[in-house]
C-alpha cells in the first residue's frame, strides 16, 4: 500500500501527516520531506502517525535520524497520535522512551 504524506503549516512549528504503510519503499520520500522542513527553518515537527497502519525498521531508522538532527538544531521531532500498531513497535523497541509522543492530532501545541 502507498503512503500518503501531507505537510501542514510553515515556520518554526510544522506538522507532517502520514497515512498508510511506512516501510522501506516509502522511507526516502519521508526522509526527504522531513529534512526539507528542517532545512527551511522548522525546529519542532509534529509527525502525525494516527493513520499509519505499519512501520518497519527502515521507517524507525528514518524517525531516529530526523529526531537526532532536529535535536542537534535545537528542536525536536514529536510523534503525534501513533496508531496502535505503531505504538506497539515503539514500545517493543523502547523508542517510546526516546521520542516525545503526544496523543492529540496535528493541531496540538508541539512544544516540548
Amino acid at each position: 500500500m502507498h503512503l500518503d504524506i501531507e505537510t501542514v503549516g510553515t515556520g518554526n512549528q510544522v506538522s507532517m501527516v502520514l497515512a498508510g504503510r511506512f516501510d522501506a519503499h516509502e522511507a526516502d520520500p519521508v526522509l526527504t520531506g522531513l529534512n526539507r522542513l528542517l532545512d527551511n527553518g522548522a525546529r519542532i515537527i509534529g509527525l502525525d502517525l494516527q493513520k499509519v497502519e505499519f512501520i518497519d525498521s527502515t521507517g524507525l531508522a528514518v524517525l531516529t535520524r530526523v529526531m537526532k538532527r532536529a535535536r542537534e538544531l535545537g528542536g525536536d521531532l514529536v510523534l503525534v497520535a501513533p496508531s496502535t500498531p505503531v505504538r506497539v513497535i515503539l514500545e517493543l523497541t523502547a523508542l517510546d522512551r526516546a521520542f516525545v509522543i503526544r496523543d492529540s492530532g496535528p493541531g496540538v501545541p508541539l512544544d516540548r
